[in-house]
């Protein structure tokens, strides 16, 4: 064993699995993925699978989960920001780095999102309340600017960032992205300002 398998231990498969199963459903979609995708991009064997998940919409929870806890993580990042133009304006930056994946695959939640919108269960709203976390963040952040118009302001915010997902990823142009993010920032300072 070298020193830096020593240092960062392989990840449990249980952990592997999502992670991959995350990757995965974000590049092929969940419908064209299969468990057996899903073991290989985890390097764990198809057979031992099953004792971690039984079904693919248990992966489907799970990236759920994870994206949710992604969201978590980004936001306990930029929470430290001094103040709310500064947060949302650096939440901005964080799709805009983002950018040649969302061209590629779009945004990993609405992505995922929209997807299992198409299933009549729809997953119990399971991806509405992962994706109404950021709107949630949002209008947290608006009202901190004092507006009280805070609740119309997250959605836009966050309509925004998912429409130029979709049209970046459409066009296959990072560059949308760019463009969008650049907006989005002069239109918080705006907001910010009182305008």
């Amino acid at each position: 064993m070298t020193d830096s398998e020593r240092a960062a231990p392989k990840a449990g498969k249980r952990e592997r699995l999502v992670e991959a199963a995350a990757r995965v459903f974000y590049q092929q979609g969940v419908e064209k993925t299969t468990i057996a995708d899903i073991a290989h991009a985890a390097d764990v064997p198809v057979g031992n699978v099953y004792y971690y998940f039984k079904t693919k919409d248990q992966f489907v929870h799970a990236v759920l989960d994870t994206h949710a806890g992604v969201l978590a993580g980004i936001i306990a990042a930029i929470e430290p920001l001094p103040d709310p133009a500064a947060r949302l304006k650096a939440m901005v930056r964080g799709w805009v780095d983002e950018r040649e994946q969302a061209a590629r695959f779009g945004c990993p939640t609405g992505s995922l999102a929209a997807e299992l919108d198409k299933r009549a269960d729809a997953f119990d709203g399971a991806p509405a309340r992962v994706m109404g976390l950021l709107v949630d963040w949002a209008r947290t952040q608006f009202a901190a600017l004092g507006r009280s118009d805070a609740d119309e302001l997250a959605v836009a915010f966050v309509a925004a960032y998912q429409g130029i997902s979709l049209l970046t990823n459409t066009f296959r142009d990072p560059e949308l992205m760019v463009a969008e993010g650049s907006r989005l920032e002069r239109w918080i300072d705006e907001l910010a300002a009182g305008r």
